[in-house]
């Protein structure tokens, strides 16, 4: 006999209100839900796993992301869900990727040129986001907040960068997710102007940690992911 649980037990189980439960329904991330005669929810097994997948997959992956692709595995769309998913591993892998090479980029001594694009001293704010990819809004961004600075053209008043402000813009876009702090971040800055690098060390370790740490749950969100399509099939 299929055993049938209340929204307050579910919701005891996963430490949510029965609030959330209902958000999660009315987002139409659940398969859908019979009433009792007196028009009481009566979630059974599938439902509880649908909503134990959600929670795990909050904790590593994108909201948007993971709402789309519960809806898509209600639709039976089930491996244009896990796609979805993967993706998100894709981007998890680009990140580490770019902390790894700005971490080799700071103790370079020559920074005449990064991912093979040629860096000098005098480089415009849109040969700069090309350079370190970001989008111009966020240096200008950064630069309101202190953290970098640049020089006006004579001739046309744009802004200009040097190759130092731009190894500043590259540590801000990789370190910004685990510095939280603008003071901080200042403070690392000056570091990396004077060469005390320990402190950098440590916060770019931080960063990679963070993303070991993402990873890991991740595959503890898909592990509860594939059990829930497993259920949808049988």
């Amino acid at each position: 006999m299929e055993v049938t649980y209340t929204p307050k037990s579910i919701a005891r189980k996963l430490n949510v209100s029965t609030t959330t439960l209902r958000r999660y329904e009315e987002q139409d991330l659940i398969p859908e839900v019979p009433r009792t005669a007196s028009n009481r929810r009566c979630y059974s097994s599938i439902h509880l796993q649908a909503f134990v997948t959600i929670r795990a997959l909050l904790k590593g992956h994108d909201i948007p992301v993971i709402y789309e692709a519960m809806r898509k595995i209600k639709r039976g769309q089930t491996m244009e869900s896990l796609w979805l998913i993967n993706a998100q591993q894709h981007n998890i892998q680009l990140e580490k990727q770019r902390i790894e090479e700005v971490l080799t980029m700071i103790n370079q001594a020559d920074f005449s040129r990064f991912r093979n694009l040629k860096v000098s001293d005098a480089m415009t704010i849109g040969e700069v986001s090309a350079i370190a990819g970001v989008n111009p809004s966020a240096i200008r961004h950064w630069e309101n907040e202190g953290l970098i600075r640049s020089k006006r053209n004579e001739e046309n008043g744009y802004r200009i960068f040097t190759s130092n402000e731009l190894r500043k813009i590259i540590v801000v876009s990789s370190l910004r997710k685990t510095v939280y702090f603008i003071e901080s971040m200042k403070q690392l800055l000056d570091d990396l102007e004077t060469q005390t690098m320990a402190p950098i060390q440590r916060s770019f370790q931080l960063a990679l940690k963070k993303l070991n740490g993402q990873l890991t749950l991740q595959y503890q969100g898909i592990a509860e992911l594939m059990s829930y399509i497993q259920k949808m099939d049988e």
